[in-house]
């Protein structure tokens, strides 16, 4: 049996992954609802899967970042603590990340191997680009969108699906978090 991989993601309504300008992480919007529930979601036994960009990008956040800034939120430093795959051709071990290993290739050929050895679910938060390839090769069986209540038009950053194939989605849950933020969990199928 396969085990289920799930891409995480944090989108705007408009569906960038991030915002320059004076907007800050969560793009200003959390409460305790989602925070509560992002550690529950964290709290299941699961293999986290990061792209080398993503990898660099948490790391840093977090050695420079002090222990009470929103950047080690409960969840986050819950995230770290479980075992992960980073896929990249550019980075050497060992991590400064516990539980974590660097395989070196192809994200689509390694992914399809750890979906096939895996006890455990597998989830990946942010890696866009290699999400995208994931969803094309159709390995992703759940996409999990929280969706923030803002535009970020002229700010935005990082559209998460720039490029990405056309997919048919399957609504599976849906809930509203602290009355404004909507997180929504499909089963993508390649349109064709």
């Amino acid at each position: 049996m396969s085990a289920v991989y799930t891409f995480d993601v944090f989108s705007s309504l408009d569906g960038y992954g991030a915002a320059g300008g004076d907007w800050t992480g969560y793009w200003g919007k959390q409460g305790p609802e989602l925070l509560d529930h992002r550690l529950a979601l964290y709290g299941e036994e699961q293999r986290m899967v990061f792209g080398a960009g993503t990898y660099r990008l948490f790391a840093r956040m977090l050695a420079e970042s002090t222990e009470d800034s929103e950047v080690r939120d409960p969840w986050v430093t819950r995230r770290r603590s479980l075992p992960a795959t980073v896929v990249s051709t550019t980075l050497e071990g060992p991590l400064d990340w516990p539980d974590a290993n660097v395989v070196d290739g192809d994200a689509v050929d390694v992914v399809a191997r750890l979906k096939e050895e895996s006890l455990v679910p597998l989830r990946s938060h942010g890696s866009l680009s290699m999400n995208r390839a994931l969803l094309a090769a159709g390995l992703v069986d759940r996409v999990q969108a929280t969706i923030f209540p803002v535009i970020t038009g002229r700010t935005g950053l990082d559209p998460v699906f720039r490029g990405a194939a056309d997919f048919d989605l399957e609504l599976i849950e849906h809930r509203t978090l602290d009355d404004h933020i909507q997180e929504v969990v499909y089963r993508p199928t390649l349109h064709a």
